[in-house]
């Protein structure tokens, strides 16, 4: 099948922008110093920033395992994971690292589109 290899690196990327997720939500609920203080957010505060981070990433992390047994709940939890995680990113280029969320924003397309493709029809030589 066309594009077994790119959904296979799609899942193992999916799973570590989950992992990154996470994490980043436990430091955002922490106080951590990881955000800079004059940072605003969409979101009302700090602390819904975390869990909505950890929400996100749970999500990433279920439809990468998912997506890694061959599942199509995988699939579509990755399509969905994927494009709220580019929309994240996208909101948080405008804060203190504007080319780290910049590079997650390009992976999370990355990710959705090695899903999608996957299974397509292989042209005719």
């Amino acid at each position: 099948m066309m594009g077994a290899g790119r959904v296979v690196f799609a899942a193992i990327m999916l799973l570590i922008l989950g992992t990154l997720n996470v994490i980043y939500g436990i430091g955002a609920l922490g106080d951590a110093s990881v955000y800079v203080n004059e940072t605003r957010f969409i979101f009302s505060d700090l602390h819904t920033y975390g869990w909505i981070l950890i929400i996100l990433g749970v999500v990433q992390l279920t439809g990468g395992f998912s997506l890694m047994a061959g599942n199509a709940y995988g699939r579509v939890i990755g399509i969905i994971g994927g494009s709220l995680g580019a929309i994240f990113y996208l909101i948080g280029v405008g804060g203190s690292n504007p080319f780290w969320s910049l590079a997650l924003f390009f992976l999370a397309v990355w990710i959705v589109w090695g899903i999608i493709i996957y299974g397509s029809e292989e042209d005719a030589v």
